[in-house]
């Protein structure tokens, strides 16, 4: 899981530096947050929010293709997708605007990774408002970033549209839309029970519910904030050498064999969050040959990290090759044995 970027002290002290030190630079990007917008924009920027939310909450798809921005539109089968996937969560129900930013990116080409640092910065780094958002091969344009919640049966969802003004019109550059609550627990439950873990000496349980948290923390992987980075220093003492992590495989012998884990994280599978283990294989259309392995890298992993069989009611072993295709097998923890 890709983490939110971090906004610390002495990151925070560079940009400032930087941006103090290179016009250019504090000319190609600037960021206001929804307390510095006028009302004309704020309400542009809220409308059209809500717009795309009434369409999505609707399942109308088409709709929000239309209203996309032309690269948008030429691809939108992920957007298509997750509205089908959350549409449930956010049906019949509002949706309220927790807050909002607009970036601007000048220049004359794509910006291969352009910062956004908005709102307060103090001494000792960012106040609880502020926000960095890292934003890849970002084209010149005048965007909005739009946080929003709703609640409904299903829990509360993340719905974060960005927005890219085009002539008079606010069109749709992105749209992610993501559970706040995982089987009706929000972050701060998570991190509480990683407490508890870690206070066991079981630090294995303890850094996947980290994991989490983080994940239903901020609803944007590419943003960071206070409580982001707070949260992110606390996970790093319950982070165990042995688990993959940020890039980082580690191997794990099982049946004689050893096997390259990508990695160890918690996923929801139905109504029940279980631990998803990835390793590496040459071919994942060999069904028989994965299943085989699959099992034996459960077995092997529940040898090593008897633990988990106390926070985690399933297991998803998963055989990933070089062309992305996977083999999944899951199971309850009763029957890997």
């Amino acid at each position: 899981m890709k983490r939110a970027p971090r906004l610390g002290v002495l990151a925070v002290w560079l940009a400032m530096t930087l941006l103090a030190c290179s016009p250019w630079k504090a000319e190609a990007q600037s960021c206001q947050t929804v307390n510095d917008l006028d009302e004309a924009t704020k309400s542009a920027i809220t409308t059209a929010a809500q717009r795309y939310f009434t369409m999505a909450a609707g399942g109308d798809a088409e709709s929000l293709k239309q209203n996309a921005i032309a690269s948008l539109a030429s691809n939108f089968t992920d957007v298509e997708g997750s509205v089908k996937l959350r549409q449930e969560r956010l049906a019949g129900t509002p949706a309220t605007v927790k807050s909002a930013f607009l970036l601007e990116e000048q220049g004359a080409a794509p910006d291969p990774h352009a910062e956004f640092f908005c709102g307060v910065f103090g001494k000792n780094g960012p106040t609880a408002t502020a926000a960095k958002f890292d934003l890849m091969n970002l084209p010149p344009g005048k965007y909005a970033i739009v946080l929003m919640e709703a609640t409904s049966t299903k829990g509360r969802t993340y719905f974060s549209p960005v927005l890219q003004v085009e002539g008079t019109d606010w069109k749709l550059a992105g749209l992610y839309i993501k559970p706040a609550q995982i089987a009706g627990h929000d972050g701060d439950w998570f991190v509480n029970q990683a407490r508890q873990f870690k206070a066991k000496g079981q630090m294995h349980n303890a850094a996947l519910f980290y994991q989490e948290a983080r994940n239903l923390s901020a609803p944007l992987s590419f943003m960071g904030t206070l409580a982001t980075d707070k949260l992110y220093d606390e996970a790093q003492t319950a982070q165990p050498p042995d688990f993959p992590a940020e890039g980082k495989t580690t191997e794990l012998i099982a049946n004689g064999a050893t096997y390259r884990l990508t990695g160890i994280y918690p996923a929801l599978e139905g109504n029940d969050l279980d631990v998803v283990v990835k390793y590496q294989v040459p071919d994942a259309r060999n069904a028989n040959q994965c299943f085989q392995s699959n099992m034996a890298v459960m077995k092997a992993l529940l040898v090593k990290y008897p633990e988990l069989r106390d926070a985690f009611p399933g297991m998803n072993s998963r055989a990933v090759d070089t062309n992305g295709r996977d083999y999944s097998t899951l199971l309850p923890m009763k029957d890997i044995k």
